[in-house]
């Protein structure tokens, strides 16, 4: 069966969007214009609204840490966008390495070059957690967003 990349706009009331992904930079990569594509093309949420750019990094943050720390050889990684009640946004991405649960902790050197991803989805989104992924085995990393929402930097200090 084949998969576009690129799904057209659903009829209105279309409320999910899913697509596997590979587990490589190149995946991550994908992810992100996925999430920014369908927000843009079916939820009217232009790529250079606030919403769209605050959902696509915190796909991009969580697309990287299923590659770098969920992947598995010859698995992939799954992303879900959905609309809630409310018009809140709800990204979820799943991969197959339960046993490693993301925590926040701010980086021992502050130099460092990685290790602030979940800080900046901390700080972008209203909520985040952690679920056993359903279906299989893994977990899935989930963050939502209200869409009329957009983070300021007095918020982003507060956290």
């Amino acid at each position: 069966m084949h998969r576009t990349l690129f799904p057209r706009p659903g009829p209105p009331g279309t409320d999910e969007f899913a697509m596997s992904f590979t587990s490589t930079p190149q995946g991550a990569r994908l992810a992100r214009l996925f999430v920014a594509h369908c927000l843009d093309a079916s939820w009217g949420h232009p790529y250079d609204s606030e919403v769209n750019e605050t959902l696509t990094l915190v796909t991009a943050e969580l697309s990287a840490n299923a590659v770098r720390h969920g992947r598995v050889p010859g698995r992939d990684f799954h992303v879900r966008l959905t609309t809630e009640a409310g018009g809140e946004l709800r990204l979820e991405v799943s991969d197959t390495r339960g046993e490693r649960r993301p925590t926040v902790v701010p980086p021992a050197d502050p130099d460092a070059e990685s290790g602030r991803g979940l800080l900046v989805v901390t700080a972008l989104a209203d909520e985040w957690g952690v679920t056993d992924r359903l279906g299989g085995p893994g977990k899935t990393v989930w963050a939502s967003l209200k869409a009329g929402r957009r983070p300021t930097e007095s918020t982003l200090a507060d956290r």
